[in-house]
């Protein structure tokens, strides 16, 4: 029998083994370092680009706070709707099975591989004066497109499957026995997703959110078209980029540089969050109704 680079009995390998063994290192070594050059320049070209007094003066310029304020507000309000509404959806998706189950989740996917300029434009051509619920919402008083509205609605539909699908896989890793034993003693649907598959799940869902929150910092090709940039009102940090990139390229760098901060901090929270959450299917021991206890 022969072992994977050392023949049988202990004997040492030949030296063409120990050759081939030595350039295949070397050239994952190369390769490793390539990918991460090609990775990490982009990065280290933006935040070297001016003196790092000149890029800290353009944090603090009036269209980089303007910018700031608007995307956290809201990134802020979508990501609580975000997790309001789509924490229960997805634990219904995980835990149902019904005809079309696999309908919904391809359309709960759909804006995942939709170019986000084309995602503007359908919510434009729907909620828009002209579009399709345009007479509709006009009757009622209601102007969605190019208002502070319309900027959480695109962050919503580009960022919320995002969560939505993370969600689907952390609640679908749940020990479905746990959740059985629960019903058996008498906890109801809302009781069971709040008390056992949320706290069990947690690691998974914290996950998908920071992604989500990441992705909607990010967005641009739906705001853009369903929204506009307007400074202090719809513009956010990467709109903020795109309108300075002629007239003033050093603050366009400086609020590029601002949102990688921003990115890199949400990450950094998910990973340093994550050693505290409890993973789907460990020991966490959830807490359980006892037997005789009305449901809350």
């Amino acid at each position: 029998m022969r072992v994977w680079g050392r023949p049988a009995g202990g004997r040492r390998a030949s030296p063409r083994v120990r050759f081939d063994h030595a350039v295949l290192g070397s050239a994952g070594i190369a390769i490793a370092l390539i990918v991460l050059a090609f990775l990490a320049l982009p990065i280290i070209a933006l935040v070297t680009y001016q003196p790092l007094h000149a890029l800290v003066h353009g944090f603090g310029a009036r269209v980089a706070t303007d910018a700031i304020i608007v995307s956290l507000k809201t990134n802020a309000i979508a990501f609580a709707v975000m997790v309001a509404l789509g924490t229960p959806f997805a634990y219904i998706l995980a835990r149902r099975r019904f005809p079309g189950r696999s309908a919904v989740i391809t359309l709960v996917e759909v804006p995942l591989v939709m170019p986000p300029a084309v995602a503007g434009l359908g919510l434009l051509v729907a909620f828009g004066r002209l579009g399709l619920l345009g007479h509709a919402l006009d009757a009622l008083g209601v102007d969605l497109a190019f208002t502070q509205a319309a900027v959480v609605m695109a962050i919503l539909f580009v960022a919320g499957p995002f969560y939505l699908r993370g969600a689907i896989a952390a609640f679908s890793a749940v020990d479905p026995t746990l959740l059985d034993v629960a019903a058996t003693l008498g906890a109801g649907p809302l009781r069971r997703m709040v008390r056992i598959a949320v706290p069990l799940a947690a690691g998974g869902l914290g996950a998908a959110a920071a992604v989500a929150f990441a992705r909607g910092l990010g967005e641009f090709g739906a705001t853009i078209l369903f929204a506009g940039s307007f400074q202090g009102t719809t513009q956010t940090l990467p709109l903020a980029v795109y309108s300075l990139f002629d007239a003033n390229l050093d603050q366009a760098v400086a609020i590029g540089v601002l949102l990688i901060l921003l990115s890199a901090a949400v990450l950094l929270l998910t990973k340093v969050l994550g050693r505290s959450w409890p993973a789907a299917g460990s020991g966490f021991a959830p807490a359980i109704p006892r037997p005789g206890r009305a449901p809350r």
